[in-house]
């Protein structure tokens, strides 16, 4: 697939706070097919540690 499905765009940035529900929403968008686009941010809010991670989509040769 050249493209990101259901309109999804190439580049995401995911946001949230650390924990079980943030790893899934990264688990799901890898299996649809997105790499990693270098390691995540880490910051603390005063409350709780909120990662920001980014994906790709593949470029297709």
């Amino acid at each position: 697939m050249s493209t990101p499905p259901e309109g999804l765009p190439v580049y995401r940035v995911l946001t949230g706070p650390d924990g079980a529900a943030f790893c899934h929403r990264v688990s799901e968008v890898l299996g649809l097919g997105y790499q990693l686009h270098e390691g995540p941010a880490l910051t603390f809010d005063g409350e709780n540690v909120i990662i920001a991670q980014a994906v790709i989509w593949p470029a297709q040769p």
